[in-house]
C-alpha cells in the first residue's frame, strides 16, 4: 500500500487539529470486504447480518481499551506518552496488559536488531491473538514494505498527532497508513506520563549526520527543531505540572538549531533561567555526536555546572580507530573526542561521560564492506567486558553525604531510585511520599551498578544555606555504568545513540580511546588510559573533598572534618565527661586538705 497523503479539503500542509476525527475517505483507509455480501445473501441470513452490524456499531469509539509497548530511546518514549495523552482524552482506557486490550500499539526501533526481533514476535503474537494493531515509530517510517507490517495500520514518527484517527478506524477493520512527513508535532498535545515526575522533552528529530552504519536517519529524516520559545514555553508548563526532572532528548542535542540559526547553547541558557531557583527541578541533557559540541565545549560546560542541571553527558565515540571513525563517516577523530571528554571533566566537577563502542562494524549501509568474523566480534566483546568489569567506579563513595533527586521506584519494589548532581543512581529505603523530593543522604555502600543511601534531610522546601553546609560533591567520580539497557533498578527508558544495526555495541563511561588501528593495541592503550584517570582521581579524592554551596562556589575542608559520625561524637563526649569529673575530685581533694 502507497504513503497516504494528508487528504484534507483546503489542504495548505496544515493536515487536520489533533484528534480531530476525519472522515474515512480523508485518512486514506483501505477497508477489510466481507466475503458474504448483503446483497448475495438470503432474508434470514441478511437480518442476522443487518444484526451483527448493528452490534458492531455499538462499540463507540473512545471506549475501548489500548494497550502500548515501546521499544528504543527516550524519544520514543516521549512519543509514545503524547500517543496515550491523546488517545486517554478521547475516552479511551490505557492498560499494560495485553490480554485485556481490545487493540495494540506498538511504538517501535530500528537501532539494534534485538529490539527489531522483540518486536517481530510481538506483533506475530498479537496476530495469532486476532487482536487489531497498529505500529508506529521507527521501523515502519524506514521500512514501510517489511513482510510483518502486512495487513496492520502505520503510524508515522511525524504523524503522531493523528494516532486517534488510526486507532478508530483500525478498530473499525479498516488499515490505515500514515506516513506523509509533514511539520513537527506540536509540545502541547495531552501526554500520559510514564512517570509523572519526569518529562521527555524532544528538542529536535532526525540528524545532520549520515553514519554508514545507522538506520536511524532514515526513519528520522534530516535535522529538524523546534523553536526556543516553544522548548521554553514547554519548560514552563511541565514545571506547574510538578515535574521535577526534565530530559532533553534528539537523536542527537549537539546539532539543535543548526537548521534554524541557533544552537544549543543558547538553547540551555534559556531554559536554566525558567528552573526554579530552590533547584527543586533539574535538567538533563540528552545524547550528542562530538563534531556539533566541540566549537561549544565551554559554554556548554558553563551550563552543566548550574546547580539545576545534571553533570551527566552521553557522548559516543564508537571507535578508537580514526581509519575506523573514517569508514563509519562520524566525522571526527579520536583525539578531538578526547578533547571533549578531557575538558569538560577539567571544567566541571564531578562530571560523568557515557560512551558507546561498537564491537562488531560494519552493518546496515555499512554491510557492503567486508565483515569482521563473529568470533573475533566476540572476542573484542569479552575483551572490553573485561576492562569493565575491572574497575569499582564507586569504592571510596561510603560515608560522604549527597544531595540527590528521588523521582521513582526501584523496580525491586523496595527502594526508591534517586540521582546525585553527576547522574549517580543512589537507592534509598524511604517512603513513596519522598517522591518528587530532594534529600541529603549519607552512602552506605556501594555496588556496580548503583550506590545506597539512608536519609538525612529532607529539602522539599530547600534551605539552601543549611544543605550547603551538610553535602559534599564527589570529585570527579569515574563512572563506568552501561547505559545500553535500563540498570536492574531503574524503570529509565534505554538511552540511544546513533546506534549499531546488526553490530554488537558496548556502552560504558568515560571509555578510552587509542591511536592505534589494531584492536590489540587499542585495548592496551584503553587499559592504559582509564587507569590513570582513575589514579588521578583516587588522588584527588585523597586530597580534598568539595563542598558545593546555592551559588556553586567551592571550598576545600579536610576529609576528616566531613566523616565524623555518632560514634565518634558520642566518644569525645564521654572523653570531655572523664575530664572534667577529675578536675572537679582533684579541686575537691585540694580544698579538703587546706582544710
Amino acid at each position: 500500500m502507497e504513503d497516504i497523503e494528508d487528504l484534507v479539503a483546503g489542504g495548505g500542509g496544515g493536515g487536520a487539529p489533533p484528534g480531530f476525527r476525519l472522515p474515512l475517505t480523508a485518512v486514506g483507509v483501505k477497508p477489510k470486504r466481507s466475503r458474504n455480501r448483503p446483497d448475495k445473501l438470503g432474508d434470514e441470513k441478511r437480518s442476522l447480518y443487518k444484526d451483527s452490524v448493528a452490534s458492531h456499531c455499538s462499540n463507540i469509539p473512545g471506549t475501548q481499551t489500548i494497550y502500548i509497548k515501546t521499544f528504543g530511546c527516550s524519544h520514543n518514549q516521549s512519543d509514545s506518552e503524547y500517543m496515550a495523552g491523546q488517545l486517554s482524552a478521547f475516552g479511551y482506557c490505557l492498560s499494560d496488559n495485553p490480554e485485556e486490550a481490545d487493540l495494540w500499539l506498538i511504538n517501535t526501533c530500528t537501532v539494534k536488531s534485538p529490539s527489531q526481533s522483540a518486536m517481530e514476535t510481538l506483533i506475530t503474537k498479537c496476530k495469532s491473538a486476532k487482536r487489531p494493531l497498529v505500529v508506529a515509530g521507527c521501523v515502519p517510517q524506514g521500512s514501510r514494505d517489511l513482510k510483518e507490517l502486512e495487513g496492520v495500520s502505520i503510524v508515522g514518527v511525524q504523524q503522531i498527532d493523528r494516532v486517534v484517527e488510526v486507532v478508530e478506524e483500525t478498530l473499525k477493520g479498516h488499515e490505515v497508513r500514515l506516513l506523509h512527513r509533514k511539520r513537527l508535532p506540536t509540545l502541547d498535545l495531552p501526554k500520559v506520563r510514564r512517570n509523572k515526575f519526569i518529562e521527555i522533552l524532544p528538542i529536535n528529530v532526525g540528524c545532520l549526520g549520515a553514519c554508514t552504519y545507522c538506520k536511524t536517519k532514515h526513519a528520522r529524516g534530516h535535522l529538524g527543531s523546534y523553536t526556543i520559545d516553544s522548548l521554553v514555553g514547554r519548560v514552563k508548563t511541565v514545571i506547574a505540572d510538578g515535574v521535577r526532572e526534565i530530559w532533553l532528548s534528539s537523536e542527537d542535542t549537539g546539532a539543535y538549531g543548526r537548521d534554524i540559526g541557533v544552537n544549543l547553547p543558547t538553547l540551555l541558557k534559556a531554559i536554566v533561567t525558567v528552573l526554579p531557583p530552590d533547584e527543586s527541578t533539574m535538567l538533563r541533557v540528552g545524547m550528542t555526536n562530538p563534531p556539533f559540541i566541540l566549537e561549544h565545549l565551554k559554554e556548554i560546560a558553563e551550563v552543566l555546572r548550574h546547580p539545576c542541571v545534571y553533570s551527566f553527558l552521553h557522548v559516543p565515540v564508537q571507535s578508537g580507530s580514526d581509519a575506523v571513525l573514517t569508514a563509519m563517516n562520524r566525522e571526527y577523530t579520536v583525539s578531538e573526542f578526547r578533547t571533549v571528554v578531557d575538558t569538560l571533566t577539567e571544567l566541571v566537577p564531578g562530571m560523568q561521560i557515557a560512551t558507546d563502542i561498537i564491537c562488531g562494524f560494519p552493518g546496515t549501509p555499512a554491510a557492503r564492506m567486508k565483515k569482521i568474523p563473529s568470533t573475533v566480534v566476540k572476542q573484542r566483546s569479552r575483551e572490553l567486558t573485561s576492562v569493565f568489569e575491572a574497575f569499582t567506579p564507586y569504592s571510596g563513595m561510603e560515608g560522604r553525604l549527597e544531595r540527590i533527586w528521588i523521582t521513582e521506584i526501584a523496580t525491586d519494589g523496595i527502594h526508591l531510585v534517586g540521582h546525585t548532581k553527576g547522574y549517580i543512581q543512589v537507592l534509598v529505603v524511604a517512603p513513596d511520599s519522598m517522591l518528587g523530593t530532594s534529600a541529603i543522604v549519607k552512602i552506605t555502600s556501594v555496588g556496580r551498578w548503583s550506590v545506597f543511601g539512608e536519609g538525612i534531610e529532607t529539602l522539599n522546601s530547600v534551605n539552601q544555606e543549611t544543605a550547603s553546609t551538610n553535602r559534599t560533591c564527589l570529585d570527579e567520580a569515574s563512572a563506568f555504568s552501561t547505559t545500553c539497557d535500563a540498570c536492574s533498578c531503574s524503570k529509565e527508558a534505554d538511552p540511544c545513540a546513533c546506534g549499531a544495526q546488526s553490530c554488537e555495541e558496548k556502552t560504558v563511561e568515560e571509555a578510552p580511546l587509542s591511536r592505534n588501528d589494531t584492536w590489540e593495541d587499542k585495548t592496551t592503550t584503553l587499559i592504559g588510559w582509564l587507569l590513570r584517570k582513575r589514579r588521578n582521581r583516587v588522588k584527588k579524592r585523597q586530597e580534598s573533598v568539595i563542598v558545593s554551596g546555592h551559588n556553586s562556589s567551592q571550598e576545600l575542608v579536610s576529609e576528616r572534618r566531613v566523616e565524623w559520625g555518632g560514634i565518634d561524637r558520642a566518644l569525645l563526649g564521654g572523653m570531655l565527661v572523664s575530664l572534667l569529673t577529675i578536675a572537679a575530685l582533684v579541686m575537691h581533694l585540694g580544698a579538703r586538705v587546706s582544710t
